[in-house]
């Protein structure tokens, strides 16, 4: 019996150990958030009929499902709703902004297009044709790439096709202060008169990427021949430097895609603010 019993205390004890160091991990980030996402996908065909073309919406939407901080979910929800879907939709419960979106854009949709639609149709165009040039598609889908500490960064990425040779992608990244609940621009981050400096590692670095030795060599490859090279807030954070990223067509033609230039700290701490909790804690504190 009291071997029994000390084999029992032993498990106990070690138990509850272990579950305390769980607890510990989980709850070093901020509010202790946990996460959810929901998903849909639905077709409206025009005049309800399946056999015409219609309009595909596919969502995926990444949201707070639970955190110590009540406040803290609430607000970080509206907040991702209103990047993601619009202000209109940030004081609604997920589900619901979801669904009303959703219900929106297939609305909208019919509307501007079934009187299209019935006067080519009446016109006897080429079926074929018409069935892509009225073939929508709206695709929204966000995620957490990264949570430490006090930062959250979040990821949407959109898609749409509205006819034509092809469709339109972009991403977009919010660097989330949970200190304050408020986006991290590149002025919290750098001193003063930054954007020179930065500017010129960001060339270096996509020189280094590309394996050339000048500008004018990147710029042979097609880069900067849509727009000029220069800081974006399209930006995201990690514990390694910062990801500079420009979608299609802001710097380079659709055919290369988006261009990601990530930065590692060591080469621009000497533009970096000392005082920026956030990123210090994603620095150092790994």
């Amino acid at each position: 019996m009291g071997k029994q019993y000390v084999s029992l205390l032993v498990i106990l004890l070690t138990a509850s150990v272990f579950l305390f160091s769980c607890s510990n991990t989980v709850n070093r980030n901020a509010g202790a958030l946990e996460f959810d996402s929901i998903q849909i996908n639905e077709v409206g065909h025009l005049f309800g009929d399946t056999a015409k073309p219609g309009c595909n919406i596919a969502i995926h939407f990444t949201y707070v499902s639970t955190s110590s901080d009540n406040k803290l979910k609430d607000s970080l929800n509206n907040y991702l709703l209103s990047a993601s879907f619009g202000n209109k939709y940030m004081t609604l419960s997920p589900n619901k902004a979801i669904r009303l979106y959703k219900e929106n854009y297939i609305k909208e949709y019919l509307k501007d297009l079934e009187p299209m639609y019935a006067k080519d149709e009446a016109e006897k165009e080429d079926s074929s044709s018409m069935q892509a040039w009225y073939s929508y598609y709206r695709g929204i889908e966000s995620h957490v790439q990264l949570y430490k500490k006090h930062l959250l960064v979040y990821r949407i990425d959109y898609n749409e096709y509205t006819g034509g040779a092809h469709g339109m992608y972009m991403s977009t990244f919010l660097n989330i202060d949970l200190h304050t609940l408020s986006p991290i621009r590149l002025d919290d981050l750098f001193v003063n008169e930054y954007e020179e400096a930065l500017t010129d590692l960001l060339w270096n670095q996509l020189m280094a990427d590309n394996k050339v030795a000048t500008r004018q060599e990147v710029e042979a490859l097609g880069y900067t021949s849509t727009g000029n090279l220069e800081p974006t807030e399209n930006f995201y954070l990690n514990d390694k430097g910062i990801t500079f990223y420009y979608n299609i067509y802001e710097i380079a033609p659709y055919v290369m895609g988006p261009i990601e230039i990530t930065l590692p700290y060591e080469i621009m701490s000497h533009l970096l603010s000392d005082d920026t909790m956030v990123l210090n804690e994603v620095r150092y504190n790994n």
